[in-house]
């Protein structure tokens, strides 16, 4: 068994959705204490808790302390299997963060599986569904993952109500990936949303946005779209390609938040990354951190800002695989990934 203290490095509920995954990936027990002891809030929150269920689900693990508020869990993974999973956080608790614990896990079977998980879509402190579907997988299948992601009604916070789905394949020889000079730009294109409002929020959204990309990208392509959700809710992503990486960045809509700051936000973000030479945005270089650990080489990528998440990812992962994680670079500035791989754990 593997015993991890929830407090290390960030301290926050990656912690606990990365021991996981790993635990199932190597078939490891796990017992993680102090979950979430860094948090206003200790503990297991609704989201926590679906995590556990999802990731117990697809391999049959027993589990003990899996209870709201807890601050300790035993976990006791066995083989996962492909099927059909659908879980329901219940509050506005981040479907995508639920969604990355178990990919891994669900592209090692033979056959592919769906799962359905209700919740919060595009909420604060989480990659929104359009980011995964758009940034996060577009790498993923650069690797040699292969899933479909789907959004069927979005889910804003504080109400959620919202709903994705994926369909996860088997994963083939997963390969590394060389990211170290993103080139240069060549296109934007982006997406301004409204669900339930004026579409004219959506197009001021849209304006302002042009204006402050202009000096990058005169032409950028931004679409005006309503999606589908039971309660209001707004977003402004943009998706900029260049010749050997992409990155992508949003903010979403508040009440009393005018629309021209929704879209200052998401391109501010942008410019400050523009200002650094880093290939990938800091939170994609923590989420792909996991699956280049699994690839066939080794791995060198350039990322945009060092985290403490970052930081904490790579030390959860060390317990669990002999693979070499190295972080040049300060925390909060550009830093070099470089990782080399334990084999034996290629999915």
């Amino acid at each position: 068994m593997i015993e991890l203290d929830g407090s290390i490095g960030e301290g926050g509920g990656q912690v606990l959705r990365s021991a996981l995954t790993l635990s199932i990936l190597t078939e490891t027990d796990l017992r993680i204490t102090n979950i979430r002891s860094r948090r206003s809030k200790p503990g297991l929150r609704p989201q926590h808790h679906k995590a556990v269920d999802a990731a117990a689900k697809i391999s049959r693990a027993e589990v003990s302390g899996n209870v709201l508020g807890s601050t300790e869990i035993e976990f006791y993974p066995h083989e996962v299997r492909s099927g059909r999973y659908k879980l329901d956080i219940g509050t506005a608790g981040s479907t995508s963060l639920v969604l990355q614990t178990v990919f891994l896990p669900l592209s090692k079977p033979r056959s592919a599986s769906t799962i359905i998980i209700s919740g919060g879509t595009h909420v604060p402190w989480a990659p929104c569904f359009h980011y995964l579907d758009l940034n996060w997988m577009s790498f993923l299948d650069r690797m040699g993952f292969n899933a479909k992601l789907s959004l069927e009604q979005a889910g804003y916070y504080p109400k959620g109500s919202g709903r994705i789905s994926a369909t996860i394949c088997p994963a083939q020889e997963i390969k590394p990936l060389q990211l170290i000079n993103r080139g240069e730009l060549k296109r934007i294109s982006g997406l301004s949303a409204v669900s339930n409002l004026n579409m004219e929020i959506a197009y001021r959204q849209r304006r302002q946005a042009l204006k402050d990309l202009e000096q990058y990208a005169p032409y950028a392509n931004i679409d005006v779209v309503s999606l589908p959700s039971r309660y209001k809710g707004t977003m402004l992503l943009i998706l900029a390609e260049f010749q050997h990486s992409q990155c992508c960045f949003y903010s979403l809509g508040a009440l009393g938040k005018p629309a021209e700051r929704v879209a200052d936000e998401t391109c501010q973000n942008f410019m400050k990354f523009m200002s650094t030479d880093g290939s990938i945005d800091e939170h994609l270089a923590d989420q792909l951190l996991i699956p280049l650990c699994l690839a066939n080489d080794k791995s060198i990528v350039r990322t945009s800002k060092v985290t403490r998440h970052l930081l904490t990812n790579a030390q959860i992962i060390r317990e669990f695989l002999p693979t070499t994680i190295e972080v040049t670079g300060e925390i909060g500035n550009p830093g070099t990934i470089h990782i080399q791989p334990a084999l034996e754990s290629n999915l």
